[in-house]
């Protein structure tokens, strides 16, 4: 029999999303892979699992394209809320659970899909660059013209370091557009390629570009994929809260395999 799968994307970062509520459906890396290769599979950046949970709505399972399990995954995480209110699960407000923690997410009546992300405590800066956590680690970079930046040489190049070898780093580059406008573009670790879109790296390029110095900001993020916003109160220069990474969440075609 068929396993059902519907594909998502959120500004262009796609995924296979399946209900496996019922805990029957077991995939290996190979598997998930294969089904996420975009020559000889379905195509997708990831693949998820929508799972039981005691004490929330559901529980999000995210693989990597490459087949092994990854960290947090902010577009993923606006999907799979889209997806299960498709599924019929209809809250005023989701909570589930990830890999980095519970979350919050609620869609408004445009569809757009907003994702609560965990408190970020820290910034190492350097002198080119900056790293911090929302949820997967991320390089953030501050550069000109990023439309004919090499996106993917560079990246590659810094994810395999001998810094970031070993763990891996999700890298990103950042052209400042305005005030509160910036342009995001992103080499995944487990994709290990430029994707359309990361939301967690956008909400890390937000934050690193936040233009109240405390209070509350709204940063504008143009991707390849479209745009997103990211909204957060900055507390002092390390620590900030509320965190919201928000833009539509769209179903692409369902089928199975």
């Amino acid at each position: 029999m068929a396993i059902p799968f519907t594909k998502y994307q959120g500004t262009g970062n796609d995924f296979i999303i399946i209900d496996n509520r019922d805990n029957k459906i077991s995939l290996s890396t190979k598997q998930i892979e294969k089904l996420c290769h975009r020559r000889f599979g379905i195509g997708a950046d990831g693949l998820m699992l929508l799972e039981k949970q005691d004490g929330f709505d559901f529980n999000m399972v995210y693989y990597n394209s490459d087949g092994n399990p990854g960290s947090m995954c902010g577009n993923g995480g606006r999907c799979i809320t889209r997806f299960a209110h498709d599924l019929g699960i209809r809250r005023e407000e989701y909570n589930f659970l990830a890999s980095d923690g519970p979350h919050k997410a609620w869609i408004d009546e445009k569809f757009i899909v907003r994702l609560k992300m965990q408190d970020v405590t820290h910034i190492e800066n350097h002198s080119s660059y900056e790293l911090l956590n929302t949820g997967s680690p991320h390089f953030v970079k501050m550069v000109a013209d990023l439309h004919d930046f090499p996106v993917y040489k560079q990246g590659h190049e810094i994810r395999n370091s001998e810094k970031f070898r070993e763990h891996g780093v999700n890298v990103n580059f950042v052209e400042m557009l305005d005030e509160d406008r910036i342009f995001v573009r992103t080499y995944e670790r487990g994709v290990e390629d430029e994707t359309f879109s990361c939301g967690t790296g956008v909400t890390a390029a937000a934050i690193v570009n936040a233009h109240n110095d405390r209070g509350f900001n709204h940063i504008d993020i143009k991707t390849r994929g479209g745009e997103l916003f990211v909204e957060f109160d900055k507390m002092d220069d390390e620590r900030f809260e509320n965190i919201w990474l928000c833009g539509p969440a769209v179903k692409v075609f369902d089928g199975g395999f």
